[in-house]
């Protein structure tokens, strides 16, 4: 009998997306604002969760002779951020983690991307992570996934499982925060920027703990990115930032939101971890160093691609802003105690800092990407204009 290519072509597709023997259903339709979970299995003999799809950005061959694991392509519900978590975090996945996804909206497949295989923002000792996770990835509405995680050597770290967010529906137009009552200004304070609060991004205040916990006032600004997708339109920033909110509450098991701010790409100011703005809110984003502190994140990823004027001049305008509540130069150095031995200074070592500094300054990482952390001379300078210096 005569097999048309057509048809080969769907018997094909559907078999791919069939979902592998012995995994997890996933619901059809879960709740909006939630993550479903799943588990990533040995591969089967003969069987590549990477077949058939040609390599896409931060995609690498996998290598190593270690433990594979996978989710072969399957159809899920609605998701539009993706990581993949283990069973303690104290164990660090040394390997590589890749992912690929099918648009909603065009039913296209993309490329593998790599996702970092561990998450490089954390809290100090008092905020524990409840998992071990890579950094959270965004890929925008999608509806299939597959995922591969192979051991540079030896085994994957215990309960491996694929964490898809969907962030829900916008609440509506953010808005920026009203001025308030006039406060004492010191002498080099900035004007402060419009700044999306959290209800403008629509974070579920009944997710993180309840309460806030406070620090020193905030005598450096460290700067990260936030290793996502690059793709994003400006519109999608609240989705983005309620899909990572939910990946550090639910998946990393961190009191709230990372980061104290956070700007897209076209230098929106959205507010980060709850607290108040002008509040030394302590964070979870720079290990060993978040007391005394303010983490600011540019939404993308800035290894090798430029950072729009627009985002540079809102880390700017909110670094200025923040620093200037208490007087501190942006321009200027100062120190900070060492609160972790796995930061890149022993626990209780006192270290010098730029007052706006890269997260990599304090800890071994590429974050902010090379692209932003050579930017950060003129954000200083920048800001310290903004301070009327």
């Amino acid at each position: 009998m005569r097999i048309s290519l057509l048809a080969a072509l769907g018997a094909t597709a559907a078999a791919l997306l069939a979902p592998p023997a012995g995994a997890v259903p996933v619901a059809a339709r879960p709740a909006p604002g939630s993550i479903t979970t799943l588990p990533l299995v040995p591969s089967p003999p003969g069987t590549d969760a990477r077949r058939g799809t040609p390599a896409g950005p931060r995609s690498a061959d996998p290598s190593g002779a270690g433990e594979t694991r996978e989710i072969q392509a399957r159809r899920t519900g609605s998701f539009a951020l993706v990581g993949v978590s283990w069973d303690d975090p104290r164990v660090t996945l040394a390997g590589s983690v890749e992912v690929r996804t099918r648009s909603a909206a065009t039913g296209e497949w993309s490329g593998w991307y790599r996702l970092a295989a561990d998450s490089e923002d954390g809290p100090d000792p008092a905020e524990h992570s409840s998992r071990g996770a890579t950094a959270p990835f965004w890929v925008g509405p999608s509806d299939a996934i597959a995922v591969r995680a192979t051991a540079e050597d030896g085994p994957l770290p215990a309960g491996l499982r694929a964490e898809l967010v969907d962030p829900g529906t916008d609440p509506g137009r953010a808005a920026a925060t009203r001025p308030g009552a006039p406060a004492r200004r010191a002498a080099h304070g900035a004007p402060r920027p419009g700044i999306v609060t959290r209800s403008g991004w629509g974070a579920d205040e009944s997710l993180r703990q309840a309460g806030f916990v406070y620090t020193g006032n905030a005598r450096t600004v460290f700067v990260h990115h936030t290793d996502t997708a690059n793709g994003y339109t400006c519109a999608d920033s609240p989705k983005l930032i309620r899909a990572m909110y939910q990946y550090h509450v639910k998946t990393n098991g961190w009191r709230d939101i990372g980061y104290n701010f956070l700007v897209d790409k076209c230098g929106t100011v959205y507010e980060g971890r709850a607290g108040g703005v002008d509040q030394p809110v302590l964070g979870a984003h720079t290990l060993g160093f978040n007391a005394n502190s303010s983490g600011v994140a540019a939404i993308g990823t800035y290894t090798d691609a430029s950072v729009p004027q627009d985002q540079l001049d809102g880390i700017a305008k909110i670094a200025a802003w923040k620093l200037g509540l208490t007087d501190v130069d942006a321009r200027g150095t100062t120190n900070l105690v060492s609160a972790s031995d796995s930061s890149r200074y022993p626990k209780g070592q006192s270290v010098g800092f730029n007052t706006i500094s890269g997260h990599r300054d304090a800890f071994v990482t590429d974050c902010p990407g090379d692209e932003l952390y050579t930017r950060l001379p003129g954000i200083r300078s920048t800001a310290a204009h903004l301070q009327g210096r």
